[in-house]
């Protein structure tokens, strides 16, 4: 695809085939997502990946219980309570990937620095006819000292972006933009 067309084309997917992505593919992704601007060049990043359905499967149940019992410790809206209570609602979508990108540092401009590796991650995915979704509310779950440790994740690294990736069923439609509000500076 040319590089437009993929921007425009990109979409939070939240529904995937049941194929599997393969290891060489995310890693792939990640050499794509490394790519990106950071600060100083001091390349923040690191990257979590999880390639098993049930694992990730029990991974968003675990989150959702844990949001569900802390929801009002968290900066979220109350009013997500009621999504999240839906018996049929799971954070990550039966994805069959997850890939969680980590700063390595509390640096000042780490955690942008990252974001912007998730941004390419997810075009180079959509670049790859998958599709993607960044999961914000798994988060504080995957945060936590506990669960990075389960994870074996490096305690010291914070979650910043938790992308599942999967061959969507379809591609959903663009919801359109707003015109850009454009300030010109004298």
């Amino acid at each position: 695809m040319e590089l437009m067309d993929v921007i425009k084309n990109r979409r939070a997917v939240r529904d995937y085939t049941d194929a599997a992505i393969d290891r060489a593919t995310v890693e792939g992704l990640i050499r794509a997502a490394i790519l990106a601007p950071s600060a100083m060049n001091q390349q923040p990043w690191a990257f979590g990946v999880m390639l098993s359905r049930e694992r990730i499967d029990g991974c968003a149940k675990r989150s959702k219980d844990w949001l569900l019992a802390s929801l009002s410790q968290t900066s979220y809206e109350p009013s997500i309570r009621h999504m999240l209570e839906d018996p049929q609602f799971t954070l990550f979508y039966h994805a069959p990937a997850l890939v969680v990108v980590l700063a390595k540092s509390p640096g000042t401009q780490a955690a942008e620095d990252c974001c912007l590796a998730a941004e390419n991650l997810m075009l180079a995915a959509r670049n790859e006819g998958l599709g993607s979704c960044w999961i914000g509310f798994a988060r504080p779950w995957l945060d936590l000292p506990v669960t990075k440790a389960e994870l074996k994740l490096p305690e010291h690294y914070h979650v910043i972006a938790p992308i599942v990736l999967g061959h969507p069923k379809a591609w959903p439609e663009s919801h359109g933009r707003n015109p850009a509000e454009i300030h010109w500076l004298k």
